[in-house]
């Protein structure tokens, strides 16, 4: 079985994974912060009582790292002011309220129905489209990395020429706790999923294709490989059976994983190893913009945890966390965290007045009685130091993060933590240690600006 040095099993509680994708009902009024993306800030392209269509662009910046915006639905923009965002706190955003109605779509199983603009064309003869005017709609319809990290899909397909792509790797693990969004949606777009990593495919002109799905998913080993054998790919694209072990879905395991690279430390990215890692949504997403002149104004997000009804919804960009658990049956007993993420690395909300943006997998909410653990000293017991994935020593950097001694820190190689939090999960102390990292992390990345 394919895997990776250190991790963790924690209770997976997946209790949505049967559940089929339900589209979530129409906004009638969407938030769009104006970075979603790593990478630039955009600027809006639009003005307050503006009139928009969906899939209209309302926001772009000049630098290359950066993802456009677009309207998620049709109607007025009622203003561009800050407000509340799930990872940043408070960012610059557009509020459109909605005027338009739904019409049906068809390309979903469960029934699914979008509001599209019927005006948009479906392309024909993709197979003619160079690799540049492939990059080149896909940085419009402002795609991003689904799996979290929400870097702009352009970049990552324009590796510097001196940086070699031998090998691209689809990422089906979906690891983290409670989230099915993935599972849900490589069950329900499995040919879709492959043609957008054919499009992968076709931009990068690697030699090695892989998808990599976690062995408690074998309903979406065996469709991937049966849909593979179908089209004629089953010799160019392997579906990798995963061993399922958190944090197995992160990119840099992902790839020692499969093909036994270690991505370098102090800074190293994947194509430093020749290798370029997408997610399953993500190339559903360049699937949509490719064939169908689609933006990304959707995706698929899990609900679940202490709400009444959990489920995968498709839900537009810009719908309030509020909206989704009322159409969930609304919270269920008393609440101790609205998480957004996972419980592994999703970040705690202090309102869920908070809209979705392109990066948003989940909505965890967790009951109370869940979070009261009191944190007591260290007693050097040195698990975080075995299962950390990065073979870092988090209980050394804590202490010196404690102390404000960020030069200790970084000797102790803090800015290469992806803050998994496996370290916290298995401390028996109940010490914050991925907290204090990423604080370590934060005070050096200030420095390094400086």
């Amino acid at each position: 079985m394919k895997s990776f040095i250190g991790g963790i099993h924690p209770r997976y509680d997946k209790i949505t994974r049967k559940d089929m994708i339900k589209v979530a009902p129409l906004p009638k009024r969407v938030i769009l912060p104006l970075q979603q993306h790593t990478g630039a800030i955009c600027e809006p392209l639009v003005n307050s009582e503006d009139i928009v269509k969906v899939g209209q662009k309302i926001a772009e910046s000049k630098e290359f790292v950066s993802a456009c915006i677009h309207a998620s639905i049709s109607g007025k923009v009622l203003g561009i002011a800050k407000a509340k965002h799930p990872v940043l706190g408070e960012c610059k955003a557009i509020v459109i309220e909605s005027e338009v109605n739904r019409i049906k779509d068809s390309k979903y199983p469960s029934g699914i129905k979008i509001e599209w603009d019927e005006s948009v064309k479906r392309r024909e003869n993709v197979d003619k489209l160079t690799k540049d005017e492939l990059k080149g709609i896909i940085k419009e319809a402002g795609v991003v990395g689904l799996g979290g990290a929400a870097f702009p899909t352009h970049v990552k397909l324009s590796p510097p020429p001196e940086k070699k792509i031998d090998t691209v790797i689809l990422n089906g693990a979906e690891c983290e706790p409670y989230l099915t969004c993935d599972h849900r949606i490589m069950l329900e777009q499995t040919e879709r999923i492959i043609k957008g990593m054919q499009i992968i495919i076709k931009i990068l002109e690697a030699e090695n294709y892989y998808i990599g799905i976690e062995d408690n998913k074998e309903n979406a080993i065996a469709l991937f490989e049966e849909k593979l054998l179908g089209m004629g790919l089953q010799d160019k694209i392997k579906v990798i059976r995963l061993e399922t072990i958190y944090p197995q879905g992160e990119e840099k395991n992902l790839i020692y994983s499969i093909i036994k690279r270690e991505v370098p430390n102090n800074g190293g990215l994947p194509r430093d190893t020749g290798v370029v890692v997408q997610n399953v949504q993500t190339a559903k997403a360049i699937y949509d913009a490719v064939y169908e002149g689609k933006p990304l104004i959707e995706r698929v997000v899990t609900i679940t945890g202490a709400v009444k009804e959990p489920k995968n919804l498709l839900v537009k960009i810009g719908t309030l966390v509020k909206d989704l658990i009322e159409y969930c049956g609304g919270y269920e007993g008393s609440i101790g965290k609205i998480i957004s993420g996972g419980p592994m690395t999703g970040i705690a909300q202090y309102s869920d007045d908070i809209p979705i943006i392109k990066g948003s997998s989940g909505v965890l909410v967790q009951k109370e009685e869940v979070i009261k653990e009191e944190e007591r000293d260290c007693i050097r017991c040195a698990r975080c130091v075995d299962k950390c994935p990065m073979n870092l020593m988090p209980t050394i950097i804590f202490q010196y993060a404690q102390k404000d001694e960020f030069d200790k820190c970084e000797e102790y190689f803090a800015s290469d933590c992806y803050e998994c939090g496996c370290c916290s999960y298995v401390c028996p102390s109940k010490i914050p240690l991925v907290h204090w990292i990423k604080y370590a992390k934060e005070e050096l990345m200030k420095r390094k600006k400086k």
